[in-house]
């Protein structure tokens, strides 16, 4: 009986994941149109916020329950899940083309933040101070990103695309209210199965919460990469990844600091690589390639058997 309840979860999640996805994806671009708004600024942004409430509300909870594993595990395995299955997923889809705006900028903020995180916990505890400064760098980054974009979208005007109308801001809370009910029913049906096999919470989390919270970016991007939307794509992947250490991370150390065990290290070095791979093939030629994405699906399919096998 529990085992079909864990499941009704996973497909009740599944069609509100889906939906709200769509709505999001064709509401943010109308409303990005109606403010003059690149869909990359839109997609960095408002978007990546939207799909990526699941993490923060797992990352909160289980950082109050005193799960640090699961909390931290949780955030870095979905940034690596965005950059390897999502990214992989959509490139081998169609080639993706990357602006340079992007790599030169957003990319390399990503890095930074990646580097400075790892940094910090190398102590096996993430404070108050890693907290307040992951929310300066968060909140300066958004700021700089709606002024660059405001400037960039100034002259922003698509033949035949409708601009938004008042039922697009209605229908985006609501795609956001979804796919964070969605997110969260997979994670309970998912972390549910996974305790049965008597898998440890940092497996747990990097792989099984990780996957489940970050079905929201999948469905988004896999929207938008049939829709042909590739900044908005791109924008939402990097800017999850930003969210969920800056934001989602800094405001979590905020309310309640967290203590890891040693497994964090070497997830954190996986990701550092991850992210330094994809800049790597997004500067080739400014585009990720179907063998390219191919390679980034593998990489990550090779790294939960790992983490399974050890974890």
């Amino acid at each position: 009986m529990e085992l079909i309840i864990n499941l009704a979860y996973i497909l009740a999640s599944a069609g509100l994941l889906w939906f709200g996805a769509v709505w999001i994806v064709d509401s943010a671009s109308a409303i990005a149109r109606r403010f003059r708004l690149s869909e990359l600024t839109i997609g960095l942004t408002i978007v990546a916020l939207g799909t990526s409430l699941p993490e923060f509300l797992v990352t909160v909870t289980a950082a109050f329950r005193g799960l640090g594993d699961i909390s931290l595990s949780n955030i870095i395995g979905s940034n690596i899940f965005n950059l390897g299955i999502i990214l992989g997923i959509a490139a081998l889809i169609g080639p993706i083309t990357a602006s340079k705006t992007l790599i030169r900028r957003d990319a390399l903020f990503l890095l930074f933040l990646t580097i400075s995180v790892l940094i910090m916990m190398l102590d096996l505890r993430l404070g108050r101070w890693a907290g307040f400064f992951l929310i300066f760098v968060f909140v300066s980054y958004n700021a700089l990103i709606f002024f660059r974009g405001a400037r960039l979208g100034m002259d922003l005007e698509v033949p035949g695309q409708r601009k938004a109308a008042a039922r697009d801001y209605w229908k985006i809370c609501l795609g956001f209210a979804m796919i964070a009910a969605g997110g969260h029913f997979m994670v309970e049906g998912a972390s549910s199965l996974a305790g049965l096999m008597g898998i440890s919470q940092w497996a747990i989390g990097a792989t099984i919460v990780a996957a489940g919270t970050s079905l929201p970016e999948l469905v988004t991007c896999l929207v938008a990469a049939i829709r042909g939307k590739n900044d908005m794509l791109l924008g939402n992947l990097i800017g999850s990844d930003i969210f969920n250490f800056a934001g989602v991370l800094g405001l979590t150390c905020l309310l309640n600091p967290i203590t890891m065990s040693a497994s964090a290290i070497p997830s954190m070095l996986t990701l550092l690589g991850m992210v330094v791979l994809v800049m790597f093939f997004m500067r080739t030629g400014f585009r990720i390639t179907r063998m390219e994405g191919a390679v980034l699906v593998l990489i990550s399919l090779a790294r939960w058997t790992l983490d399974f096998r050890i974890f």
